[in-house]
């Protein structure tokens, strides 16, 4: 499979390097891809990971069969409108960023929140991708390695489209999480909760002193 992993921070390329791992075929895309090679930390992961290619936003997404949003999360529609919709018909988006406004200094607020969801806002902006909403509750280096945590711990999907959803479902899998652990909430609508555990999340890491957590349902029942 080709990926497309749009954004070039920690969580863009600890993704990028797990799908490549698996030996899928990943470009990271980029605003400007020469500014981001002078950046001495991305030069030296480059280093470190020459299979993974380097594009602008509207070559990556032309390259990617399935999209990763890894952008932050208030900046996300203006990359996938760079990224030019000519690239994006039919494709599927997994999107794992999170729109935090820091605008007001930490902790952030979420922007939109509350009656919307960057999800949504995605969905709305781009009617012709598929999007699914999942590993956007927790740190990076759990998303590609759930074994990071000991126990049972929970990653969440929410989207439209059930073949999409199942297409990521899969993925997830191959990250190693065990089907008992991706709980399906159901439609786009449904980011607007797991978007909204970002506080929580942000202050459990304060309160923890790490990010090396997760969060876990448990239920009365088993799953149906």
């Amino acid at each position: 499979m080709r990926y497309a992993v749009l954004g070039t921070g920690i969580v863009g390329r600890t993704v990028a390097a797990r799908l490549a791992s698996l030996g899928h075929e990943v470009v990271i895309g980029t605003r400007d891809p020469r500014s981001t090679l002078d950046r001495a930390e991305y030069a030296e992961w480059q280093e470190a990971h020459p299979s993974i290619g380097l594009a602008a936003f509207p070559e990556a997404a032309r390259h990617g069969e399935t999209l990763v949003n890894a952008t932050g999360g208030r900046v996300s529609v203006e990359a996938l409108t760079e990224a030019d919709a000519a690239h994006l018909d039919g494709k599927v988006l997994i999107d794992i960023a999170n729109p935090l406004d820091f605008s007001h200094g930490f902790p952030p607020r979420l922007d939109p929140v509350d009656d919307d969801s960057l999800g949504e806002l995605i969905q709305r902006t781009f009617p012709q991708l598929r999007v699914v909403k999942t590993l956007n509750t927790m740190n990076c280096q759990i998303m590609v390695d759930p074994a990071r945590v000991p126990g049972e711990h929970s990653v969440f999907l929410s989207g439209d489209d059930s073949d999409a959803k199942k297409a990521v479902h899969g993925l997830l899998s191959s990250f190693g999480w065990p089907d008992r652990s991706i709980i399906d909430l159901g439609g786009i609508e449904t980011a607007r909760g797991t978007e909204m555990l970002l506080p929580v999340w942000l202050r459990l890491m304060n309160a923890l002193g790490h990010a090396d957590f997760n969060f876990h349902i448990q239920t009365a029942r088993p799953s149906s």
